[in-house]
């Protein structure tokens, strides 16, 4: 019976173990041997099997033997790596050669017609080469291909620069510039935002401002150029770089990248720029062809707009201009994924960094600590964690200082005659008088446990220590129970208005959020804006994410997070540079609280409007921040002193490790005009919200009484102060004159 070539095939294919056995057992060295020319009887494997026994002079003998007897280079090189496999005990051995070789062409019968290279650098080394062969279209590869060859080079570029997209994106683009065939190009980058902040989306929902109603990218964002970067190749060559880009910006001017970044079409529309025949600059430049690009990601995202002006040789831009320019943003929106892996990573390695500093710093409340407070082993010779809820109670009735002892519902509450542990059992003392332990069902060695690692985890720095951070809290606590705010919030709301203030200046460094900046702070990396209060954030939560620590660990999902986002606006909110956003909108609560005669009806209106209730949330948080302004003078112009002292130590580093002349604020030398600082941060900062809140609530007018005896005593000192500076400059002038009237009448000058 005769077998066919089919059915054989189909019953390898079907067989694939069988066939590789079969093959295994059938193809021996002789065969390799035959497909290369080369005799059988020259190709003994087997005596490459025990190399050992042979010396190696031997085999170098046979060696140059065969490269003398051979003229075919290929064999004798198959030879070589044959006999080099065995001596080092390899299964393969290859060679790759740079000079073109016809071996693999005879063997697999093609033909090398053409190819066109192009290496793929790591700076100046290369690390591959990517090669076409063979032109299917025409007899030779084209200068159109060696553009492609170009797009890899400048692809290169976008490897070597992946620190952010600006820097990627002109890199690339100022390696190709030679070849772009124009007298300028501009590219201009979107905001990525997609979800404003808070603070942007209040004044929306208070009807202060329309909501935006301009342009939107396909994916729903605003259009907004961040920066500008425009490439002028006539003339001399220059590059400006324009942050924050004026809408009258001359690329901008015709809304052509508008309507691209709108559409996300590619447009060579001179109709933007109706009849314009003015020059755009001193140069004389004028706009006669235009051809605009989207910038998209692999995310199909808009993320930039490039637009080429006024071909170089006068004429329109064709379809090669177009196909090579969008070959070239289409690679470069693509390559943005490799900047956002990369800003992940840098984060990742950020966060790292700043988690090893926590750690290595802060250290959660121990065992032996706990016992200060609650002392189970006096009492029951037991740990905490074999107690019984009960009797933590009993413990801690004994323990704690109750609300009078330290007068924790007073405005004028200070810390002078506390120890930083009778501050940690004053605000554990708050959450009892709140009543959200039981309610919420709060492990007492919990809330012990994360009242004392809250201490702790602030630094011994001499002002923004756990002292500020529980006069937060304190102030927080008192606004909400004697100034009566909490008739507007829910125990939980209120349990988590009092845990922000304990928390919101936690592991502060003692510099401001402007030196993170200029000192290249990690933490400045980290977060783009709030910098310290959204880290004084994330310490916080990372100290609750410890179940050891997390006093809402009892609270449902829904509660979880609305606890959170309170905490996330609070904190966030303590930056002075979001309070003047605020302000308006929070006197405008306090207006139209006047108008409402009945204050059992304002007070269930107020309690349904989320947004004004976290409005009025973050000015509280800002007057519980400056709450030492408010305090009787003799414990204010204490404080002041030590805000002033750490002020004074940023203005050193400044002046010592950046190199830069401090602000008057921040400059020991200066420190004699205190007073006259102190005057204008009351009347610029401080006045409007205690005398806003002692409106909205007069149960909180002394904080405002406060605020003007504070400043009465101020003013004073800076009167004395000028009057003293006033005399010493009169007197200073007056021994000018005395000397000058004195020297008059001589015309000579004797020496003797």
């Amino acid at each position: 019976m005769s077998v066919k070539k089919e059915d054989v095939e189909k019953f390898l294919d079907g067989n694939p173990d069988f066939a590789r056995s079969y093959f295994d057992k059938k193809l021996k060295p002789g065969a390799v041997a035959s497909i290369m020319r080369i005799p059988e009887s020259k190709v003994d494997m087997d005596s490459f099997k025990d190399i050992c026994s042979v010396e190696e002079g031997a085999i170098f003998y046979d060696l140059i033997t065969d490269m003398q007897e051979n003229v075919n280079m290929e064999k004798v090189i198959f030879k070589i790596l044959m006999r080099v496999s065995a001596m080092i005990h390899a299964d393969r051995c290859s060679l790759f050669r740079y000079h073109f070789s016809s071996f693999v062409d005879e063997l697999t019968e093609y033909t090398t017609r053409n190819m066109l290279a192009t290496p793929i650098m790591n700076g100046k080394d290369v690390v591959a080469v990517i090669m076409a062969v063979n032109k299917t279209t025409g007899p030779h590869f084209t200068d159109e291909d060696e553009d492609v060859s170009l797009l890899l080079w400048s692809a290169n570029k976008v490897f070597e620069e992946l620190t952010d997209i600006e820097r990627q994106f002109h890199k690339a683009l100022y390696t190709v510039r030679a070849y772009l065939n124009c007298d300028r190009y501009s590219v201009g980058l979107l905001d990525m935002t997609k979800e404003k902040e808070f603070f942007d989306i209040w004044p929306v929902l208070m009807g202060e401002q329309p909501p935006y109603s301009g342009p939107v990218t396909p994916d729903g964002r605003e259009v907004i150029f961040y920066k500008v970067i425009d490439y002028i190749l006539h003339g001399k060559e220059d590059i400006k770089v324009i942050p924050s880009p004026p809408a009258d910006h001359w690329a901008l001017v015709s809304g052509l990248p508008t309507y691209v970044a709108e559409s996300g079409f590619v447009s060579d529309s001179f109709l933007y720029f109706g009849n314009e025949t003015e020059a755009l600059d001193d140069s004389g430049w004028t706009i006669k062809n235009v051809l605009s690009l989207p910038i998209v990601n692999k995310k199909e995202e808009i993320v930039g707009v490039a637009t080429f002006y006024n071909r170089k040789d006068g004429k329109p831009f064709d379809d090669h201009d177009e196909q090579l320019m969008e070959a070239l943003t289409q690679f470069l929106g693509w390559s943005v994924l490799n900047t956002d892996t990369y800003d992940k990573m840098n984060k990742l390695e950020n966060r790292k960094d700043i988690a090893q500093d926590m750690v290595l710093y802060h250290v959660k409340c121990r065992d032996d600590e706990i016992q200060n407070i609650l002392k189970t082993r006096e009492y029951f010779d037991r740990e905490p964690r074999d107690c019984e809820e009960e009797e933590l109670l009993e413990i801690l009735k004994k323990e704690l200082p109750g609300p009078k002892k330290f007068e924790i519902y007073a405005f004028h509450f200070s810390d002078f005659d506390c120890t930083e542990l009778d501050l940690v059992t004053c605000g554990i003392q708050m959450y009892y008088e709140v009543g959200v332990v039981k309610k919420f069902q709060v492990p007492q060695e919990v809330l012990v446990r994360f009242m004392y690692s809250v201490s702790k985890g602030y630094r011994k720095i001499t002002y923004h220590n756990w002292r500020h951070g529980f006069n937060v809290g304190q102030t927080m606590f008192t606004l909400l129970t004697t100034g009566k705010l909490k008739r507007y919030y829910t125990d939980l709301e209120v349990m988590a208005m009092i845990t922000a203030g304990f928390l919101h200046d936690i592991d502060h460094r003692g510099t401001n959020n402007l030196y993170q900046v200029k000192s290249q702070n990690p933490l400045a990396k980290l977060h783009g804006s709030s910098i310290l209060e959204r880290h004084h954030l994330e310490f916080g939560k990372f100290l609750l994410a410890d179940e050891s620590l997390n006093i809402f660990q009892n609270l449902n999902r829904r509660q979880t997070e609305h606890v959170f986002h309170l905490i996330d606006i609070a904190i966030i909110a303590t930056d002075l540079a979001l309070y003047f956003k605020k302000r308006t909108m929070f006197q405008k609560i306090v207006d139209l609280s006047e108008t409402y005669e009945e204050e059992k009806k304002w007070v269930d209106f107020m309690s349904l409007e989320t947004t004004r209730k976290e409005i009025v949330m973050a000015m509280m948080m800002t007057a519980c921040d400056l709450s030492a302004i408010t305090k009787p003078w003799e414990v204010q112009s204490k404080v002041a002193l030590s805000v002033a002292a750490e002020f004074w130590e940023q203005g050193d580093l400044e002046r010592t490790v950046l190199e830069q002349q401090p602000i008057p604020m921040m400059d020991r030398n200066k420190a004699a005009e205190l007073p006259k600082l102190q005057c204008g941060f009351i009347d610029f900062v401080c006045t409007f919200v205690y005398k806003e809140f002692s409106r909205f609530h007069p149960q909180i007018q002394p904080m405002y009484d406060g605020i003007l005896n504070n400043r009465m005593h101020w003013k004073e000192r800076q009167e004395e102060y000028e009057a003293k500076l006033k005399a010493m400059e009169e007197a200073a002038k007056a021994r000018q004159e005395a000397a000058g009237k004195n020297g008059s009448g001589s015309k000579t000058c004797s020496i003797c």
